[in-house]
């Protein structure tokens, strides 16, 4: 007799922010299998202890699952303190000063580990699947998404421009702004304020079931 089909699940985790023991628990709650999709929306560096460990975790997930990191507005100042060393502060004054010591009290990203700056750089603006659009932050409904400005998707609050629906039908998952789980019908915020001493959250689009650590 076949095997019935085992069916992929897709998961999105909200923003973590260096904070890998709230990431371990969730994950353990999870309990990922290969075939799943696992969407990180973004901020999974800066203000947290241990974005090391989180960077770890998930170059790890890569080799696991179907893993796809959608990239925040922390990890795009990351990437531009790499080109423009000058941008240092502003990553500093955004919690950089703790992913840069969780490497040992490092002074400059361009000494982080070869391998977890390649890992940031494969961070992708944001991820569609047929019934399902993931970004950071938000969007404007009426742009397909290979033509969303950068500034909506990374930096834009929905609570300072809450989203229409998208003109796909899609339905949108979002994080980037911290309170609690939104869910407007056509866009779901879950960022939870991990970053700010709150839970991390997690979506199972598969069953709609929210997850916290």
């Amino acid at each position: 007799m076949a095997n019935p089909k085992i069916e992929s699940r897709i998961f999105a985790i909200g923003d973590v922010h260096g904070n890998s023991a709230a990431l371990e628990r969730l994950l353990a709650e999870m309990r990922l299998r290969p075939h799943d999709t696992l969407v990180m929306l973004g901020d999974v560096i800066n203000r947290g202890n241990d974005t090391r460990g989180v960077i770890e975790h998930l170059i790890a997930l890569a080799e696991f699952c179907n893993l796809v990191c959608v990239l925040g507005n922390h990890e795009e100042v990351l990437l531009e303190v790499l080109r423009r060393p000058e941008a240092i502060e502003q990553f500093l004054s955004m919690g950089g000063d703790s992913t840069l010591a969780s490497y040992g009290d490092l002074s400059l990203p361009q000494q982080l580990p070869s391998k977890h700056i390649e890992f940031i750089r494969g961070f992708v603006p944001y991820f569609e699947t047929p019934e399902f659009i993931f970004v950071h932050a938000n969007y404007c409904w009426y742009m397909p998404m290979d033509q969303q400005p950068g500034s909506l998707l990374r930096w834009t609050s929905i609570e300072d421009e809450p989203p229409k629906a998208h003109t796909s039908g899609k339905l949108v998952i979002c994080g980037h702004s911290p309170g609690l789980v939104r869910d407007l019908g056509h866009c779901i915020c879950i960022d939870t304020g991990c970053g700010f001493g709150g839970n991390l959250t997690c979506l199972d689009l598969f069953i709609r079931k929210l997850l916290h650590s």
